[in-house]
């Protein structure tokens, strides 16, 4: 083996700060190359390039500088709390980014030359990176790109009680969303305050169904993802892990929004009550890079019955007074009505030049007219793209 690759089989089991990279099943076969001997030379060698080809990679040099800018560390952490590092951990980290400055120079030349083989064997390519310096500017802009699953992705749900990334979220833009200017604009406003650093309010999107108010949180989160801002999506089952979630957020150096869909309580349900105390910026729910977003349409949030009214408790008044003004503890909430006629129209016309649509508008007027009266969901911006889908389907 040469004295290159004898150094650096060596220096791959000093690894401390990126030691989590090792479970990247690219980077592992890699370092099982590196120690490949002759008789299981060609396994290896293939199996380092199966592993990098099923990531759809085929450049050596990218993939290892993408997995170490995305790689969370203590070293990482340390500098997003601004804490003060230790001058060992800090020639440490540098001496491990040379470390895989090298391996992502590593060409398929510098392993053939060590077999005797002289059949097909698949290659990689690499490309010019600089590791060292590239890692040193991701920590000056960790609140921007962040790091770990967080760097990767930039939407979340709650899963047994742990975030996990969406790998394929909702990708809908802001650029494809028409009407409600200035309703959207007011959700815009707040959440460009939460990505400033800046004081945003909690938000409430309420109003009839299919008005776009799920919508407007996930085109503002990808529209702002590139400024550091994440969504965690959570069901309302799950707003008793409030705390837990802030407790592991709260740290991050992104901005997050926790984000509750289509919320609404019956008088008999009490976990609303870590929701209520977030709201209320109890001293454990202080989180100034974390905000709620909730939709619902229902404004006040409560599904009452007149049965409700008629309970046996005591303080049956307080207690349903307490339910109903949980909306008004919502810094920011936005109405989301049902559009008239012509804002209805004035939507699908411009969903059907968006989509290529040639047709006179006052054709497509009727035409929509007719579909929110045949399919019984009434105007919406929902039935508005449904019709405008349908026209794509006959064209």
């Amino acid at each position: 083996m040469s004295e290159k690759l004898e150094r650096l089989k060596s220096q791959k089991n000093t690894i401390i700060i990126f030691r989590e990279t090792g479970k990247d099943i690219v980077i592992s076969d890699l370092m099982y190359l590196l120690s490949a001997n002759d008789n299981d030379f060609i396994d290896y060698y293939c199996d380092f390039v199966n592993s990098l080809y099923n990531n759809d990679c085929v450049n050596i040099s990218k993939y290892i500088l993408k997995t170490v800018l995305e790689d969370d560390n203590f070293y990482i952490r340390k500098s997003a709390r601004n804490e003060k590092i230790p001058q060992e951990m800090t020639e440490c980290l540098i001496n491990e980014l040379r470390f895989f400055q090298e391996i992502s120079e590593l060409t398929p030349k510098d392993f053939l030359d060590e077999t005797d083989y002289d059949g097909f064997l698949p290659k990689w390519t690499n490309s010019p990176v600089d590791i060292v310096g590239s890692y040193l500017e991701r920590i000056k802009l960790v609140h921007k790109y962040g790091y770990g699953q967080y760097a990767k992705y930039r939407m979340f749900i709650l899963k047994k009680g742990a975030v996990a990334p969406v790998k394929y979220p909702d990708n809908q833009k802001l650029s494809e969303l028409y009407g409600y200017e200035r309703e959207r604009k007011a959700v815009i406003d707040n959440t460009l305050a939460l990505v400033n650093g800046k004081r945003a309010q909690n938000v409430l999107l309420y109003g009839d169904a299919g008005t776009g108010k799920s919508s407007t949180v996930k085109a503002v989160v990808n529209e702002f993802a590139d400024m550091g801002l994440r969504l965690v999506e959570i069901t309302k089952e799950q707003l008793k892990d409030i705390p837990v979630i802030i407790e592991e957020l709260s740290e991050n150096p992104l901005k997050f929004i926790i984000y509750v869909d289509d919320l609404s309580f019956t008088s008999g349900e009490d976990c609303f009550g870590a929701l209520k105390a977030f709201l209320e910026g109890s001293v454990s729910s202080k989180a100034d890079n974390i905000a709620i977003y909730a939709t619902s349409n229902r404004r006040h949030l409560i599904k009452e019955t007149f049965s409700d009214r008629e309970g046996d408790d005591v303080h049956r008044n307080d207690t349903m007074q307490e339910m109903l003004s949980l909306s008004a503890r919502f810094g920011l909430r936005v109405n989301f009505s049902r559009p008239d006629k012509k804002k209805y129209t004035d939507i699908a016309i411009e969903l059907a030049k968006a989509h290529g649509i040639s047709l006179p508008e006052d054709e497509i007027i009727l035409k929509a007219e007719q579909f929110a009266i045949s399919s019984g969901n009434g105007r919406s911006p929902r039935t508005a793209k449904q019709f405008v889908n349908q026209l794509v389907m006959e064209m």
